[in-house]
């Protein structure tokens, strides 16, 4: 698998819709959001993904929700990093945890040290890479890179290309993304995501609220992508 599929994306939409329809309070569903990128992330391992990005929180969620919403999904993901910390799975599969996006900017003291902290502690490790997108807007991205692109501009014999803009990304050390996983029924693009990286990228939308979605069907959207023709344009 490892060779026809290197680089999946997800934006695991549906927690709060999720929470509803169990008639649970709207901010549990992404408790059990969280329970389903652990699952997930364990099976793109098994299956040899070498790269999983997820799409954690946005910057309007951060702007936008509510003060409440906001410090329990700020709690939640202090829960999840600590926990994520002391796992032994990262240096028994050699995994580095990356967390792209404007969260010093937006995050409280805590929880960026605790991102800190696991960014350091697997920053050499190089068999897996999971990247959590934080407070992140693929138009956010591409401005900086602009501004970038442009200040490097003024170095002599600079020649603005593809390779140029990959290098100042923030994505810049991933690979392109093969394939794009949205859950939640909604087959949408949300504020520019990853815009660059995924231009070639085969797309897989499934009605499957996110805690809803498991392994057999993340195992459906790879099957889907391998078995489709990938012409490129030709």
């Amino acid at each position: 698998m490892e060779n026809k599929v290197r680089h999946i994306a997800i934006i695991p939409d549906g927690n709060r819709r999720w929470a509803k329809a169990h008639a649970r309070e709207l901010f549990l569903g992404h408790e059990e959001g969280a329970k389903a990128i652990e699952k997930i992330s364990g099976e793109a391992m098994r299956k040899g993904i070498r790269y999983l990005t997820v799409w954690g929180l946005s910057v309007d969620n951060v702007t936008k929700r509510s003060k409440q919403e906001v410090d329990f999904l700020f709690a939640l993901f202090e829960k999840y990093f600590t926990k994520l910390l002391d796992d032994p799975i990262l240096s028994e599969k050699n995994v580095r945890v990356n967390i792209i996006g404007r969260w010093k900017e937006f995050f409280p003291d805590t929880l960026q040290a605790t991102i800190q902290k696991l960014i350091t502690k697997t920053e050499s490790h190089q068999d897996f890479t999971f990247t959590f997108l934080m407070a992140y807007s693929g138009i956010d991205e591409m401005i900086d890179t602009v501004r970038a692109v442009v200040t490097s501009s003024s170095v002599l014999n600079f020649r603005v290309s593809e390779q140029a803009i990959k290098n100042n990304l923030w994505t810049r050390d991933l690979p392109p993304v093969d394939l794009v996983i949205r859950t939640g029924g909604e087959p949408h693009w949300s504020q520019g995501f990853m815009m660059w990286d995924v231009a070639d990228a085969q797309l897989y939308f499934t009605e499957t609220l996110w805690p809803d979605f498991n392994e057999e069907e993340f195992s459906r959207a790879i099957d889907a992508y391998v078995k489709r023709e990938r012409r490129f344009g030709k």
